[in-house]
């Protein structure tokens, strides 16, 4: 595994043994900035971001190589929540995020009250916890952490479907790769203005 672009492109990144930390497949990360960033290698400077279930934190890895200015990763195991830290250490990345070792909803809960906002929201929890999805999915869609232009991501096995809509937070992308997908998000119009 390895940061695909930026900053520390071609860098490697360190996983666990075990199926409960399952890494974004690096083909997989790479459709995700693709889409992101549409080629504009500016696309995500200075962009907040919430890695929910971090795991091995490659995707908020990859957002700070390609220029995001802050990213907080959410997870709650300690070994996993370590070895992000290690990750981040190896890379000599000193600064622009946090790892809070919690679970996301309690994390939700703490952002609300402190009044936190961001550009970019990716999940990815456990493919075997379904109900974990629709938790977050409704808990962000009724939370001031988003704003209207933030993007939720989504990853979940391809063969489950997370759902098309979450109050006002709205599926409007769906890709598919292999065992994995990506479904996109964003706050219909009129829910986004009553969210500013």
């Amino acid at each position: 595994m390895r940061v695909i672009a930026g900053r520390y492109r071609s860098r490697p990144i360190q996983s666990l043994p075990g199926l409960d930390i399952r890494p974004t497949s690096d083909r997989l990360r790479e459709t995700l900035f693709d889409v992101l960033c549409a080629g504009n290698i500016e696309a995500l400077a200075g962009s907040i971001w919430f890695d929910l279930y971090a795991g091995t934190g490659a995707v908020g890895i990859e957002a700070l190589s390609r220029g995001a200015g802050w990213v907080t990763f959410v997870e709650s195991s300690g070994k996993a929540a370590r070895l992000i830290e290690r990750n981040l250490a190896s890379l000599s990345i000193e600064a622009c995020f946090t790892v809070m070792q919690m679970d996301v909803g309690s994390a939700l809960r703490k952002f609300q009250v402190a009044g936190m906002s961001g550009d970019y929201v990716f999940l990815d929890p456990p493919y075997r916890m379904k109900e974990a999805y629709q938790d977050t999915m409704e808990a962000l869609s009724k939370s001031r952490l988003l704003h209207a232009s933030t993007l939720v991501v989504a990853e979940h096995d391809r063969k489950f479907d997370p759902g098309e809509a979450f109050g006002n937070l709205l599926r409007f992308r769906k890709l598919e790769q292999g065992d994995a997908a990506l479904s996109f998000y964003k706050l219909s119009p009129a829910s986004a203005v009553s969210n500013e």
